[in-house]
């Protein structure tokens, strides 16, 4: 094997390798502001320009931020999340719906095999908050119950992948919720489906469970059409 002789763009992978990994390993946590610039020069033994071009890649993949006057921060734990959040940005509310089955129907198969009592418990303590939430007619309440809710379950199945895919697309999630939301038929509908979904991870039967979660899909992509259809009927 023959050795080759270093490049500029070899010495910035580097870099971006190095610092990708303080942040995904949690010792530049997100909202920290990593070092100065002479700091990094210093450490990772680069000149200047190599480190600024490292900082911009980053910058450009959506882990840091630079703050005019203030320095950079650590935007996200990882590129993953920029990413999907740019990529569901494109997509309408009913991709995103249809996205959010094929995600939660396997998180809720897995947990149903893989969930632990203590985390039956928190799942019910957080679908009683989304009921009391939609009794309440606290649209903000409900869609923050509802996402720890999902959350908790997806977290339910170990799978690291499933985990970090969820988490990431949080914020698109909670625009598809807001869309679809009309709180008296939740109380009446998607309610009783979480309860369904809940009731068959707690009883380890995963077919039921995804079952549920297809229900309370369908239920909302229904009411999106339906709104799609009154606007289009002004």
């Amino acid at each position: 094997m023959e050795l080759k002789q270093t490049t500029r763009s070899t010495l910035v992978e580097q870099v971006v390798s190095q610092m990708e990994s303080l942040i995904e390993s949690g010792q530049w946590p997100v909202g920290s502001r990593i070092p100065v610039e002479p700091e990094l020069v210093k450490q990772l033994g680069v000149s200047r320009n190599t480190v600024r071009e490292g900082v911009r890649a980053l910058i450009h993949a959506g882990l840091l931020t630079a703050r005019q006057g203030d320095g950079t921060y650590v935007r996200s734990s990882s590129s993953l999340g920029p990413a999907l959040v740019r990529r569901l940005r494109r997509s309408n509310a009913a991709e995103t719906l249809e996205v959010r089955c094929a995600l939660e129907q396997e998180a809720a198969r897995l947990a149903a095999k893989r969930r632990t009592p203590e985390e039956v418990e928190t799942f019910r303590s957080l679908l009683s908050a989304c009921d009391a939430a939609a009794a309440a007619h606290d649209v903000e309440g409900y869609i923050e119950a509802d996402l720890k809710l999902h959350l908790a379950i997806v977290q339910a199945t170990r799978n690291s992948v499933l985990i970090d895919l969820y988490e990431h697309m949080t914020d698109a999630l909670e625009s598809s919720i807001d869309q679809t939301l009309d709180l008296s038929i939740i109380v009446d509908g998607a309610s009783r489906s979480h309860c369904q979904m809940v009731d068959a991870i707690a009883a380890q039967d995963p077919d039921l469970a995804a079952e549920a979660v297809r229900r309370y899909i369908r239920e909302s992509l229904k009411l999106l059409q339906e709104d799609v259809n009154k606007e289009g009927s002004l």
